[in-house]
């Protein structure tokens, strides 16, 4: 299968070019210059040139906090960009997986969210990625799998895992939120999940495998146990560890207001695509050895 992903250096298209190449599939990994979000006809000319079975749409804006000075900027790539990179996968009559984020909930039920859950984005970045959905699904819904992912980690880029590690180099204690929950997925657990859902749109019709769907890790955490289990886990492959001190939402201001609860249920991809994703503590192991 040929995959076409736009984006270049990204956690989940580091980790599709990686996995997609050991299952045998050619990704072709498609950024700026050649392919740009601000520039629909670079996006149609960049995918017609590819020439795919199937277009991934990974490339986004994901500065959180800086997207609250950033409004038109976060919602001219993930809003309007997201819309053209669908309308030229219709174009070329080819299915596309589109990824989303935790971030078009508010965070205030207190169970994992379903996709028929009302969306409320507190900030810029979840309206701009919002907004980015609703463009795919009129641009081309009938043929799109967007996928809401959440607390990505993985060797590649900058990450919560690779922050942790960097911090406990030279401190003994770091201060962590711990009243904000969510599923922590490797961005390798998120690639094979991609294919899956790939392969599934380009061999079958079915509208039950298009539409809205999350994929997260198995298992959920607060961002201070999701740090004590990444501690205690480089601290059994001899690697920087440090003592995890649980602060309340409050106590760490940030110019966007995160979701206190960003657990997603993921039964509905599990039903419809026969997608479980691996336990986080289970690849959080595997990420950690390679770093």
């Amino acid at each position: 299968m040929r995959i076409a992903v736009t984006g270049r250096s990204g956690q989940i298209v580091s980790g599709l070019v990686e996995r997609g190449g050991l299952a045998g599939h050619d990704v072709i990994a498609i950024g700026r210059p050649e392919l740009d979000l601000m520039d629909p006809a670079s996006i149609a000319r960049a995918l017609a040139i590819a020439a795919p079975d199937v277009v991934v749409s990974a490339a986004a804006y994901t500065a959180v906090d800086k997207a609250e000075s950033e409004p038109d900027l976060a919602h001219a790539i993930n809003g309007r960009g997201a819309g053209a990179v669908a309308e030229a996968a219709r174009a070329l009559g080819v299915p596309l997986v589109h990824i989303s984020t935790d971030y078009v909930f508010d965070g205030t039920l207190d169970r994992p969210y379903l996709e028929a859950d009302r969306t409320g984005p507190t900030g810029v970045y979840g309206a701009s990625k919002l907004a980015g959905e609703q463009a795919v699904l009129v641009a081309h819904g009938d043929n799109s799998a967007i996928l809401r992912v959440a607390w990505v980690y993985s060797p590649f880029g900058a990450n919560f895992v690779k922050t942790m590690l960097r911090l406990a180099a030279d401190r003994d204690e770091v201060s962590v939120v711990g009243d904000q929950v969510g599923n922590p997925t490797s961005a390798l657990d998120i690639a094979d999940g991609i294919m899956r859902v790939a392969i599934n749109l380009v061999s079958s019709p079915d509208p039950a495998l298009r539409g809205i769907f999350h994929m997260t890790a198995s298992g959920e955490a607060s961002w201070a146990d999701f740090a004590e289990a990444v501690f205690a886990t480089s601290a059994a492959q001899g690697g920087p560890h440090a003592k995890v001190r649980g602060v309340a939402t409050a106590e760490y201001p940030t110019l966007a207001r995160r979701p206190a609860n960003s657990r997603l249920d993921c039964a509905l991809i599990a039903d419809a695509h026969g997608i479980i994703l691996p336990d986080w503590h289970q690849s959080l192991k595997t990420a950690i050895a390679r770093l």
